[in-house]
């Protein structure tokens, strides 16, 4: 092969022309050890060579030791002399900045692919370099953007040369002045980085960025591994872009987060075609390892894509002419310019991605993907474009959910009749409707799993271990994990989370409180018994002062009769009866036609009266209350009457983060409930929520149930009998759960953020709080909301009852009277009882009659001829009734 290349390069030199094709040479300086630079180079050529039918590319290579200068600016010589049109290489900046220097003397294209600062590399400079690197600041930016995508606040950055503070400019500008220092720590030259990381471990620090020489990457990562600095804490961000190519498999299998960065992209067309060109035996000798795509170096492909794009170019330009070029003449190639710029107006796909360069000559627009490394080796997580930015990868495999059962976040379909569910169709639940609205916006599937125990996720600090969700996450079993999950402190050192898509706070389950049946006396709770008793005896008081009063004071005798103005005798008419009764007619608001006369009996019927005016007002406010309000038992109110009594036991889910809030809160109420659960017997903890409403219904009003308010509210709804009491002891929310620096954190925080203010998530929650099995106690909330119920016989019949007994007394009384009248008249009349009631009975039901006649004056002695005109008419009155009655 290499006789043949060297006549074909005679051939040409000399004009000779074997075939219709034009020869074109071109040139290429590697360092002497890198074989697989070379192996892309001459396969890319081979290959455009078979589907190219004007040109024939001659490859003209160069192994050379870079570092001497001489011998490099020699080389470049002998390549123009043999006429090439474009020279690629080489690798090492200082050798690189001769061989563009040259090509730009001599109009001959120049393509590079190694890292450079752009200041020293554009188009007034440089008019006929190309760098296909990224240029500097632009991947700079990528690598800070990467980072703040992690949610670092701090981090130490290691490096091995000045060229990676370079790089890494940006990076270095994510913290101002009243954030977190960064530290910057340089490795050193005599491999041993022990010390160095032990001092970083010791300092705390979990987040550490690597930018060093390939070679160093796996000795790193394995002393930390010695320091044990490669656990579930620490997280790794490599920014070497060939880290991808290392063989990690003794590292694999450790837990801490390694995340790296490349600019190839394995899936693309190009990749699978250079690889396998690579891989033919033409190109391969017995000591050449074969190749896969996701192998493929980062020089390599650059290279591959460098000698591509300027092949595609050179096929379109018309009558090109190789022309041999003498470093110590003053020509050089005509057609030179006229290259550069048709390139310049090119855009290619490759194996690097889309290929464009600005108006500077620098590769601005590129793509970067992001590495993760696990069990299964390095999977693309995301990747960052200069247009978009850190975007979610959306060509990733499907997307592992765990999760635990538990309505109404996550339950099991009741299939219908004949009905066959599969997949992610047999759950249902508002954790499933939130992760599928979340995967249609960012576009990935996923697959839910359930975690064996149901457990959340609890820290064991005998074994050091986690267990539920939590445990998934670490063990790389999933990528998310999302139910009722609480966000605390705790579970944030292990895994991360998106931002909370609920939030609640502990409150407390108990069972309602028990109708007490309605009193029939509840009329009389405005006013305490005490209160009633001193009613009463204020009541006697006042009746005998006043009689006393009144008998003792003088302005109260007055004449019989208001027409004698000199009577001979005067009377008092404020007999015990008359005060009792002025007492009561003032306190029932009624008042009486007696009124004293002196000073010393209105003062003391003033001070009753204004006594009765406040009393009547205090019970007519009150009873208003009293009769519209439900008496119920003694009940709890908050945290503090839990506390405050021992009958009611209290307990909540063991393991759990209510739980854990009391066990660690420094709150001395708080202390004292955790005291007092702890030392239960038996035992007040359970291992569900289920269980814990089970308890409280079952309990009859002996135990409370602490869980977060989200839950309460899914229970209200549906078990009548319980309620929340108290309001909430703290507040958190609900999260969701993905690994330590997880790609997709962030974007499904943004979605989370993004569907809370679109109202979705409150939609999602009315939809599985309340209308899904919900709103069987809806009653009983609308009547509490109205206001004061209406009252029943229940609560005013003790009114009734007095108002019976007073008729029944009074109908009695009126019967006793009537009957003692009889007895006599009788007497009186000298007839016989049985006439004296039928006599009587008769007039009383004579409606027509309207007046009596007085059959006696027992006050006055009767002549004896009123006594016979008295005997007449009582005759004559008893002929008319007997008439009438006949």
């Amino acid at each position: 092969m290499f006789i043949l290349n060297r006549f074909v390069i005679i051939l040409t030199v000399c004009g000779v022309e074997l075939s219709a094709k034009i020869l074109t040479p071109i040139g290429a300086i590697f360092e002497q050890d890198n074989v697989d630079a070379e192996l892309a180079f001459q396969s890319i050529i081979f290959r455009e060579n078979m589907y190219n039918e004007n040109i024939e590319f001659v490859p003209k290579v160069v192994k050379l030791s870079t570092s001497d200068s001489f011998a490099v600016e020699k080389q470049v010589c002998e390549l123009l002399s043999e006429g090439v049109v474009a020279i690629f290489g080489p690798s090492n900046v200082h050798a690189n900045g001769i061989v563009g220097s040259m090509c730009d003397t001599f109009h001959i294209p120049h393509f590079t692919t190694n890292w450079m600062i752009s200041e020293n590399l554009n188009v007034e400079s440089h008019k006929f370099t190309r760098n296909f690197f990224p240029e500097s600041n632009m991947y700079s930016r990528a690598l800070a953007e990467i980072v703040v995508n992690f949610g670092w606040t701090s981090f130490t950055i290691l490096y091995d040369n000045n060229d990676a503070l370079m790089r890494l400019q940006d990076v270095l500008q994510i913290n101002g002045p009243d954030d977190t220092p960064i530290t910057v720590r340089k490795l050193d030259d005599n491999m041993d980085f022990r010390p160095l990381l032990k001092e970083i471990h010791k300092s705390g620090e979990t987040h550490i960025i690597i930018d060093c020489a390939i070679s160093n990457i796996l000795e790193l990562l394995r002393q930390a591994n010695d320091v044990k600095m490669m656990e579930e804490y620490q997280n790794y961000f490599i920014t070497t872009t060939d880290t991808h190519v290392l063989d990690f498999a003794e590292l694999k299998f450790v837990r801490a987060n390694v995340t790296a960065i490349r600019l190839i992209d394995p899936s693309a067309f190009e990749s699978t075609s250079a690889v396998q060109d690579w891989n033919q035996n033409s190109f391969r000798n017995k000591n050449t390892k074969l190749y896969l795509t996701e192998n493929i170096q980062t020089e390599s492909g650059l290279l591959h894509d460098s000698v591509k794009m300027f092949s595609s170019v050179i096929k379109e330009f018309d009558g090109l002419a190789p022309a041999p070029i003498k470093c110590n003449g003053n020509n050089d190639w005509s057609q030179g310019e006229d290259v550069m710029k048709s390139f310049d107006e090119r855009t290619e796909n490759g194996i690097t991605g889309r290929i464009l360069f600005d108006e500077k000559g620098l590769r601005s627009h590129f793509t970067m993907e992001v590495l993760e490394m696990s069990q299964d080796g390095w999977r693309k997580v995301a990747y960052w474009d200069s247009t978009e930015g850190v975007v979610l990868t959306r060509d990733l495999s499907e997307v592992i959910v765990v999760t635990r059962l538990g309505m109404p976040f996550f339950g099991l379909k009741t299939p219908e009749d004949g009905e066959v569910l599969e997949g992610n169709d047999r759950y249902h639940g508002y954790s499933v409707d939130l992760i599928d609205g979340i995967a249609k916006i960012l576009g990935f599937k996923y697959e839910f799993t359930l975690e064996p125990y149901n457990l959340y996720g609890a820290y064991n600090k005998e074994t050091k271990k986690w267990d539920g969700l939590v445990k998934q996450l670490l063990d790389r079993k999933a990528d998310m994990a999302i139910c009722d999950l609480t966000i605390t402190y705790q579970r944030r050192t292990a895994v991360d989370f998106t931002t909370p898509f609920m939030t609640l706070g502990i409150s407390i389950l108990f069972a309602k409180p028990i109708k007490q049946p309605p009193d029939l006396f509840s009329f009389l709770s405005p006013l305490s018994l005490d209160v009633w008793l001193y009613m009463g005896s204020a009541y006697l008081g006042i009746s005998l002062s006043l009689y006393v009063l009144a008998r003792s004071a003088p302005d109260d005798w007055e004449s019989p009769h208001p027409c004698e103005t000199d009577p001979e005798e005067v009377e008092n008419v404020w007999s015990l009866l008359n005060c009792t009764w002025l007492s009561i007619g003032s306190i029932m608001g009624q008042g009486c036609d007696l009124l004293p006369k002196s000073i010393s009996t209105r003062l003391v019927t003033g001070s009753w009266w204004f006594f009765a005016l406040i009393l009547l007002s205090s019970y007519t406010a009150n009873l208003a209350a009293f009769l519209t309000k439900e008496q119920m038992d003694v009940s709890i109110e908050s945290a503090e009457d839990l506390a405050k009594q021992s009958k009611i036991k209290y307990g909540a889910v063991l393991g759990g983060s209510t739980l854990s809030f009391f066990k660690e809160s420094k709150f001395p109420l708080y202390q004292r409930i955790w005291s007092a659960m702890e030392s239960a017997e038996p035992s007040v903890f359970v291992g569900n929520n289920k269980e814990g409403e089970d308890r409280v219904v079952k309990s009859k009003r002996l135990y409370a149930f602490f869980m977060e308010s989200s839950s309460i509210e899914y229970i209200v709804e549906r078990n009548c009998n319980v309620t929340q009491i108290g309001g909430l002891l703290d507040s958190k929310g609900y999260g969701i759960a993905m690994p330590v620096n997880s790609p997709y954190r962030t974007h499904v925080s943004h979605t989370v953020l993004k569907m809370q203010e679109e109202g979705k998530l409150h939609r999602l929650k009315t939809k599985w709080w309340k209308e899904v099995d919900g709103g069987n106690c809806e009653a009983d909330v609308a009547s509490a909301s109205e206001g004061a119920a209406e009252l029943g016989i229940g609560n005013v019949g003790g009114v009734f009852v007095i108002l019976i007994l007073g008729c029944v007394s009074a109908l009695i009384l009126g019967i006793a009277e009537f009957l003692w009248n009889v007895k006599d008249l009788a007497i009186e009349e000298k007839i016989s009882l049985w006439e004296a009631l039928k006599m009587e009975l008769l007039f009383a039901f004579n409606f027509s009659i309207t007046t009596k006649p007085v059959f006696s004056n027992p006050s006055k002695s009767p002549s004896p001829s009123e006594d016979i005109e008295d005997s007449h008419q009582s005759s004559d009155t008893l002929n008319t009734i007997s008439k009438s009655k006949n």
